[in-house]
Parts: structure tokens; C-alpha cells; sequence
């Protein structure tokens, strides 16, 4: 079990961690991957508040999965049943579930509002997703890369390089290797690049671990990556710019020649649900240096780790 006191903690973005902390998450998850049998009962009697305004197959299944796997019981809820903030304010949602449930987990478009829900719940708020950041994700994405290249003291020094937009999933790529020591490169098109305040704030916690964080246009960037990960063009919410950012990203698309360029060494990692023949190729997705399902497991047993970390007690 840790041994760190992560009890009570929200869990909105890794870089409100410490690396040990985060570190801690990801070897729990690690434990719980390779033992679950010793923590069947360890949130029995606890109940989890799942809120989605997104659909989602991983998310609502792990984490529904992970609180049974525990022992505990999730409450699915989505936007339809009463979108939060709306039939009632996010601070009486705050308050009113706290008294109810032992945690809450959200997957929405609106970083504010987790953020205030966080601020007003005595409960822990977890970010299943936001328009923002996706830190579980990363947090599986970083325990597969562990998996396959030497375990989690194995970390630091590895380069991931991150192919596409600078969205949410870039975002919590960056600030999780930034507190594992792990180099993190984007290459998108110009005017594609994450959020400048959130590439200021990952370089400099990089600067505790080691890790260098930098953004690039230029694919030949790629060159020595351990890891290559990419995500969808068009997010939830930009169907309509479908047509329109194809044209600008075509150019990024990973396929066999952009893993050539990588290395033979290099996996290829991808958050899932892919655009098959837009972001990524068949020859990639499916070649046997692909570890994307290994990355859709591990979202399992990486958010098991963080509802015991924080619910447990």
C-alpha cells in the first residue's frame, strides 16, 4: 500500500503532484494490475459519483469496472439526468453529493467547472476528462511505457513524442513526463501548439526531474523517440472542423515510414478511439510494436490507483 498520504486528494491535473506522488500512483497501479485479488474489499462499502456530458467506452467502463473490482459502487450520471451548473449550481451539486457518495468522477467539457466543483466537495474529485487535460489517461500511458521499457525507475530519460494537435491529451502527456523525468517532444502543425501557460508550467516543474518538454512542427523530430503517440484530428465538440483540420494535419499522419524514422526500438501509443487511416494507419495500429490496448488495460488498473490512493480511509 503507499507510503505516501494521498487520502482525500483531488485529482484535476499531475502537476498538482509531486513526481513522487505521481510516481506512487503509477507503481500503485502496477500492484493493484498485478495483485488484485488482494484488494477486493479495500473500498467496500464506498460509493463513486460517475458525471459524463461525453460518451465514453474506457472511461465509464474502468472506472464502473475498477470501484466493483474494489469492492465499492459506481453511480452512473450523465448531462441528460441534470447537466451540472445548469438545473442547479455546481456548488450545490458540490455540496449536496458530498453528504451522499465517497467520490466523484467527471468527464466534461469544462475544466472551470471541475475546478469548482473540486473547490466546494469535501469529497475527492477526480478528472475522468476535460476539455483541458486528461490525466488518468496519461497516467495509464506512462504506466505502459514502464511496462515495456524497464519498469517505472526505467522512466527517466525516455522521449515520448507526442504527433497532432496540442489538445488535452498533449497537455497531461506533458505534465506527467515532466514529473517522471521523461523528455516529451510535440510536433503539430503551426498554430496546433498546446497551451502556452500549460507548456510554461510543465517545462519548469520538468526542471525538478530532469525532463525537457519542447514543441516542434517539423517531423523530423520524431528521430530516436522511445515512444510515439498520437490522437485524433478532430476532438469531441469539433466534428464540424472535421474536413477543414484534416487538410492541415494530413502531413502529421504516423504511419510505417514515421515509425521507421523513430527507431526500430520505438512503440506506438494512442489514446484511443483511433481514426484509422487518418491519424494513424492499419500497418501501425495493428503491428506488433503497437501497445494501445495494453494503454486501454491499463486505465483500469491506473484509476483503481487513484480512487484507492484518495477514497480509501
Amino acid at each position: 500500500m503507499s507510503q505516501l498520504d494521498l487520502a482525500q486528494r483531488d485529482l484535476l491535473s499531475l502537476l498538482d503532484f509531486t513526481p513522487a506522488e505521481v510516481r506512487e500512483i503509477i507503481e500503485t497501479a502496477v500492484q493493484l494490475r498485478a495483485n488484485p485479488h488482494r484488494y477486493q474489499s479495500a473500498l467496500a462499502g464506498k460509493t463513486l459519483f460517475m458525471y459524463f456530458e461525453k460518451p465514453s467506452l474506457r472511461t465509464r467502463v474502468t472506472f464502473e469496472t475498477g470501484m466493483t473490482q474494489l469492492g465499492g459502487h459506481a453511480i452512473y450520471y450523465t448531462a441528460s439526468d441534470g447537466k451540472i451548473g445548469e438545473r442547479e449550481s455546481v456548488a450545490d451539486v458540490a455540496r449536496n453529493l458530498e453528504r451522499w457518495v465517497d467520490g466523484a468522477m467527471c468527464r466534461t467539457f469544462s475544466h472551470e467547472m471541475l475546478q469548482e466543483l473540486a473547490d466546494v466537495a469535501s469529497i475527492p474529485v477526480i478528472n475522468g476528462l476535460t476539455d483541458f487535460l486528461h490525466p488518468c489517461q496519461a497516467l495509464a500511458d506512462y504506466q505502459t511505457l514502464a511496462q515495456v521499457k524497464g519498469g517505472v525507475a526505467g522512466l527517466p530519460g525516455r522521449r515520448l513524442v507526442y504527433i497532432g494537435d496540442g489538445n488535452n491529451v498533449a497537455h497531461s502527456l506533458m505534465a506527467g513526463g515532466a514529473k517522471l523525468g521523461v523528455h516529451v517532444t510535440v510536433i503539430c502543425p503551426p498554430g496546433n501548439e498546446p497551451d502556452a501557460d500549460q507548456l510554461a508550467a510543465c517545462q519548469k516543474a520538468g526542471e525538478e526531474t530532469g525532463a525537457k518538454i519542447d514543441v516542434q512542427n517539423d517531423m523530423e523530430a520524431v528521430a530516436g523517440a522511445d515512444a510515439v503517440y498520437t490522437d485524433v484530428w478532430a476532438s469531441m465538440g469539433q466534428e464540424d472542423e472535421a474536413a477543414a483540420r484534416d487538410r492541415v494535419f494530413r502531413p502529421y499522419q504516423v504511419n510505417q515510414a514515421v515509425m521507421d524514422k523513430a527507431g526500430e526500438e520505438s512503440i506506438f501509443m494512442h489514446c484511443l478511439p483511433a481514426h484509422r487511416g487518418d491519424e494513424v494507419t492499419d500497418e501501425v495500429a495493428d503491428s506488433p510494436r503497437s501497445v494501445i490496448f495494453q494503454e486501454a488495460e491499463n486505465r483500469l488498473h491506473a484509476q483503481k490507483a487513484v480512487m484507492l490512493l484518495t477514497m480509501a480511509g
